[in-house]
């Protein structure tokens, strides 16, 4: 097998930089939240680095260490928009397509391509490197520009600093692809990985600090000494993390890799001629849309996390400087099937805030599907409809009164010595790391 590993280092951290309104004031940047926040800190720039700010620290810990820190929020929605789009690109030149689209992820910003076979369509390997590396910027610059459209900003691409690297296990093809440079892939030939590995230094076999320390106290700095010992030897040193050790060290696949499944996007659009300025006409278009998209879920045994409703309108009587599309995107509280649910969320969100002209054409689309999830009822308890349920309630309440006056309580530490410190205020809608929307 030939993997080819993209990495765009710190994608986070500029995919925040180009959404920003104007650029970040120079020293420190740290991408997770403000440091009272509960998060982790998603990624830092350099100076924050060389101060100690890691990756998954307590942002309260990143304060401790650079007070003088400038602190940005994450938005996690546009990060995963801007690479499922990268990832839709990739797969237009291979079907074998994995890596992550969570920000908080550490292997975000890794995009990994299976390329068997691929020199009849697309060229030797340094030419079809050249030409994913190409697509990769362009869906990143494209996609970022399209994100901050929606503000009103024109967005600048994260890219130019791409780097790739193609070997046949998927630990030797992140190697590659992290001491490459930008715009100079390191292609390992066919069996070549333990030589290639060898000389490179001896952490980059463990995630675990303690077990880099002591493989440096032993002497064993480089992959190649390392490849040198036993199995058992490190078997008893260190345990399966030794076994691990020794099967990279070798270039031996641990993970076999598994693409990813594309997640499916089910949308439909109805016109409305004459076109409508009253909701109620558009509610019932909106039942339509939401019974036959709900029904496709049903049938195939899934349920979704997110709706987009995009609106086409009619200027002929708008105000100028109307814009001719209007678009909507809402989280459910869980995700669900239940076309009801989702009307019924969906038409409060446009009463809070109606569209602005007469709408001609009316588009719903379904995200974020996962397979559905049982739920284990009582027998002798009366079940409330989905669309009841409290989360559903409150998330209608947030659309209506505002998502800033309408909170839940979450424990936090229950065994806090301080009683404040053991509950906090929790948005109704989050997205699945908790971070809202």
């Amino acid at each position: 097998m030939r993997l080819l590993h993209l990495h765009r280092p710190h994608l986070p951290l500029e995919l925040a930089r180009a959404r920003a309104f104007e650029p970040f004031p120079p020293g420190p940047l740290v991408l997770g939240g403000r440091p009272w926040d509960p998060g982790q800190v998603v990624d830092a720039n350099k100076e924050a680095r060389v101060l100690g700010v890691r990756r998954g620290m307590p942002l309260a810990s990143a304060h401790r260490l650079v007070p003088e820190a400038t602190f940005i929020d994450p938005d996690p929605d546009a990060d995963r928009t801007i690479v499922e789009a990268a990832f839709e690109a990739l797969a237009a030149f291979s079907p074998g397509i994995a890596g992550s689209a969570d920000p908080t992820d550490g292997a975000f910003g890794l995009f990994e391509v299976q390329v068997d076979g691929l020199e009849a369509l697309w060229g030797p390997e340094p030419v079809l490197v050249g030409r994913l590396v190409e697509a990769l910027e362009r869906a990143l610059g494209a996609a970022e520009s399209g994100e901050s459209g929606k503000s009103g900003k024109p967005g600048k691409p994260a890219t130019g600093e791409i780097r790739a690297g193609i070997a046949g296990t998927r630990f030797c093809a992140t190697v590659a692809a992290v001491l490459a440079r930008p715009g100079t892939p390191i292609l390992v030939p066919p069996g070549g990985e333990t030589t290639f590995l060898a000389p490179h230094p001896s952490g980059l076999l463990t995630q675990d600090p303690d077990v880099r320390a002591r493989l440096t106290r032993f002497g064993l700095r480089r992959i190649g000494a390392v490849a040198e010992l036993d199995r058992t030897a490190l078997v008893a040193r260190f345990g399966e993390e030794g076994a691990r050790i020794h099967a990279r060290a070798h270039g031996l696949e641990l993970e076999p890799f598994r693409p990813r499944r594309t997640p499916e996007r089910l949308r439909l659009a109805l016109p409305i001629e004459p076109a409508v300025e009253d909701l109620e006409p558009l509610r019932f278009v909106l039942h339509r849309l939401a019974a036959a998209l709900t029904g496709q879920l049903v049938a195939r045994g899934l349920a979704a996390s997110r709706a987009r409703l995009h609106l086409d309108l009619d200027l002929a009587f708008a105000r100028a400087g109307t814009p001719a599309e209007l678009d909507v995107e809402q989280r459910f509280p869980e995700p669900t099937a239940d076309a009801e649910a989702i009307e019924r969320l969906l038409f409060a969100r446009l009463e809070r805030t109606p569209p602005p002209a007469a709408v001609a054409r009316l588009a719903l689309e379904l995200d974020g599907t996962a397979p559905a999830a049982g739920q284990q009822l009582p027998l002798f308890t009366p079940q409330a409809a989905r669309g009841a349920r409290l989360e559903w309630q409150l998330a209608r309440l947030a659309l209506t009164f505002g998502e800033d006056r309408v909170r839940r309580v979450a424990i936090t530490d229950p065994d806090a010595p301080l009683p404040e410190r053991r509950w906090t205020w929790r948005p109704v809608i989050s997205d699945e790391q908790g971070v809202p929307r």
